[in-house]
């Protein structure tokens, strides 16, 4: 059992964040903000993914107008993503953000960063600091010899001290590196100094195989220490990649429970069944199953029977014939071209 690390909680829009709260899964469009309909469309197939939470880029007048609309036709929060210009954290929060993203470090005068929070405040809203360590302040670069754990975290602490000195405390934090061992090394020194909840991420991770590696090994091992309250798999690739592998992420730790478990076996000589486009396209169709159940998926019935006993209910086969199971008792024999069929009515009627 994963003995989560107690922190601060905050809201998101209607989503906690923070102490006893669920793990909440987020991703960020890749639309131009400004175009509405674009962004309001693929929002839609995040949340139908599971997305908890929806970031985008705010980079004009344009882009802060664009959010009264998207949220009037969205279901979940939205956080506004603010490099440098004070004034686009401003209009954010007048038409409708969630949460803001900003380094208040970067974003210049401590009179701007007032006005920032001052805004929030009024709205409710809070702010994420987003430290990166592809941009800390130089002086803490040369205090602390360059970008190491050290550097990410207190750049961390001295945004937080900028908004805590205006009595402002609605805050998460993120620390990320494009290193593993570096993200891992700065989260853990960050969650033993503070109790601000975090917002973990493996920043450009990459695409496909080495992206999704990374992100799992890095948030997995922090999520299995405890630490971390919101998490964003950076992809290079569809946005939706990224809620689809954080949901995993979380399923496989135990600490979400939504959905579908499937559980597959890896293939071997006994396998006589196609087992890997079944599960292929199995997993296409249970994305879309609201039930929290698990599926054993198995390729042949000397171990199927057995490997599958615990999931709720199950297949194997070989030789163009199948087996439907439930708790490791075969409830029903069908041709193999429509084990997958039959499967999904069982599923229906569970």
């Amino acid at each position: 059992m994963i003995k989560r690390r107690k922190t601060r909680l905050i809201k998101v829009g209607n989503v906690d964040i923070g102490a006893d709260s669920a793990i909440s899964v987020q991703s960020m469009t890749n639309t131009n903000t400004k175009d509405v309909e674009s962004t309001i469309k693929q929002i839609h197939r995040l949340e139908e993914a599971g997305c908890d939470i929806i970031r985008f880029a705010v980079n004009d007048l344009e882009d802060a107008q664009a959010i009264e609309k998207i949220k009037a036709n969205i279901n979940i929060p939205c956080v506004a993503d603010i490099q440098f210009n004070y004034k686009l954290a401003l209009l954010s929060a007048k038409y409708g953000a969630d949460c803001i993203r900003i380094n208040p470090g970067n974003i210049g005068e401590k009179w701007k960063v007032e006005e920032v929070v001052s805004a929030c405040k009024d709205k409710n809203i809070p702010i994420r600091i987003g430290v990166n360590a592809g941009s800390i302040n130089q002086k803490i670069l040369d205090k602390f010899n360059g970008v190491n754990s050290d550097s990410i975290v207190q750049s961390a602490l001295e945004d937080i001290n900028i908004l805590e000195s205006l009595n402002f405390n609605q805050i998460k934090v993120s620390l990320k590196a494009s290193n593993v061992n570096l993200s891992i090394e700065s989260y853990r020194k960050f969650s033993e100094i503070s109790d601000y909840p975090l917002h973990l991420g493996i920043t450009e991770s990459g695409m496909g195989l080495a992206g999704i590696v990374k992100s799992s090994v890095g948030m997995g091992t922090l999520l299995a220490e405890g630490i971390g309250d919101t998490i964003r798999v950076s992809l290079t690739d569809d946005p939706v990649e990224e809620v689809l592998v954080g949901k995993q992420i979380l399923k496989s730790l135990g600490l979400r429970q939504e959905g579908v478990e499937i559980i597959a076996c890896p293939t071997c000589a006994r396998t006589k069944i196609d087992l890997i486009e079944l599960v292929k396209e199995a997993e296409n169709r249970l994305s879309k199953v609201d039930k929290n159940i698990s599926v054993a998926l198995m390729g042949c019935v000397v171990n199927g029977l057995g490997e599958g006993r615990e999931a709720d209910i199950g297949i194997t086969g070989g030789n163009g014939q199948g087996v439907i199971f439930k708790k490791g008792e075969i409830i029903k024999k069908v041709p193999e071209n429509q084990l997958l069929d039959e499967l999904m009515k069982e599923i229906e009627n569970l």
